[in-house]
């Protein structure tokens, strides 16, 4: 889901691509890898996070993760907890050199609107204003 939400935001790789290298035993804690660009310059790896409905994301559990994205030079990561962070957690990431994204799971329901990721228009609004254009005489 966090590669289609990726692909939908118009970064450069496609599911198919990515499908390849999604998680298991061995992924070295990536569950996804998209291209940032159409030309694959440059790779973001993805790690989603399912905790239980009470617990925030802490530091350590960042710096966990990460150590495992790091250990073979990867430099930009996308980690998507379902709740939100500690401020711990989001003061490490901020303060890092590599670039990391944390997207928890009110901001990953808003991209997934925005884009149309797993989801449908179950009602549209059209709203008609005059065209004064129309009824200008001259």
């Amino acid at each position: 889901m966090i590669v289609d939400l990726l692909v939908a935001m118009g970064y450069g790789g496609s599911h198919e691509d990515a499908e390849n290298r999604l998680g298991g035993t061995g992924d070295g804690g990536v569950d996804g890898v998209i291209n940032e660009d159409r030309l694959g310059l440059d790779r973001i790896y993805v790690q989603a996070k399912r905790y239980a409905a009470h617990v925030s994301v802490g530091r350590p559990d960042i710096q966990a993760v990460l150590a495992r994205l790091w250990d073979t030079d990867r430099t930009k990561a996308c980690l998507s907890p379902r709740h939100p962070s500690s401020a711990p957690a989001l003061d490490f990431v901020r303060h890092l050199s590599q670039r990391v994204i944390l997207i928890d799971g009110a901001a990953l329901a808003d991209l997934m609107i925005e884009h149309g990721v797993g989801v449908r228009v179950s009602r549209a609004v059209e709203i008609k204003k005059i065209d004064l254009d129309f009824f200008d005489p001259g």
